[in-house]
């Protein structure tokens, strides 16, 4: 029977480039490691349409931070579809949810009415932070992910930190400027970003009212 993962074996995964997901058939962990590497931008190449601007800054939710991180999680790990099952398995959330305890692993969360309809999660190691996953509820949570990414990169900047890892690109991330460097590059820059010290705990909102 294979051990537990554990949030000390995660951390060290990050730094060496690779990353775990759960099996969604057998619920078995493994490894991966990506190239090129899908990093998202902190700079001004991160682009945000005018629409969206606007619903970030205009209180369609109330943005939180860190307060509900095991539901956030639970949130992105519902299957998609049949042919869309999540790698967040039982283990996964568990270890993460252990990072989250010793201050690493952190999320961003969008409420409406009282209800929580979207959000992400990720790790901050230092400058490096390094996203998993985001959902939205359908209806009430148009919208919501894609604000709370807003969010989360005027957070990281604010905080001085370097690198946001989005590991796999795709269409929906591209649209934010999501861009594809080689593995070596990533490691190089990943180890530059975990000689900064970036810090995730920023007072403020600085959007709302933009």
């Amino acid at each position: 029977m294979p051990r537990p993962i554990t949030p000390e074996l995660v951390l060290t995964g990050y730094l060496r480039g690779a990353f775990p997901m759960c099996d969604p058939a057998s619920g078995r962990v493994e490894w991966f490691t990506c190239d090129p590497r899908a990093l998202v931008p902190l700079d001004d190449r991160f682009r945000v349409s005018k629409s969206l601007a606007r619903t970030a800054r205009g209180g369609k939710f109330e943005i939180r931070v860190d307060t509900r991180f095991d539901q956030v999680v639970e949130g992105c790990a519902r299957d998609r579809s049949q042919d869309n099952r999540s790698w967040i398995g039982p283990e996964i959330r568990r270890v993460y949810g252990e990072l989250h305890e010793m201050g690493f692993a952190h999320c961003v969360e969008a409420w409406r009415d009282g209800e929580l309809v979207g959000g992400l999660y990720g790790v901050a190691i230092k400058g490096a932070f390094f996203g998993e996953s985001m959902f939205s509820l359908p209806g009430k949570g148009t919208d919501a992910s894609k604000v709370c990414l807003v969010h989360l990169v005027d957070r990281l900047r604010r905080g001085g930190f370097v690198v946001c890892d989005s590991q796999y690109a795709n269409g929906h991330m591209a649209r934010f400027g999501t861009y594809e460097i080689a593995a070596a590059e990533y490691m190089s820059l990943l180890e530059d970003a975990v000689e900064v010290d970036a810090r995730w705990d920023i007072d403020g909102d600085p959007l709302r009212g933009r």
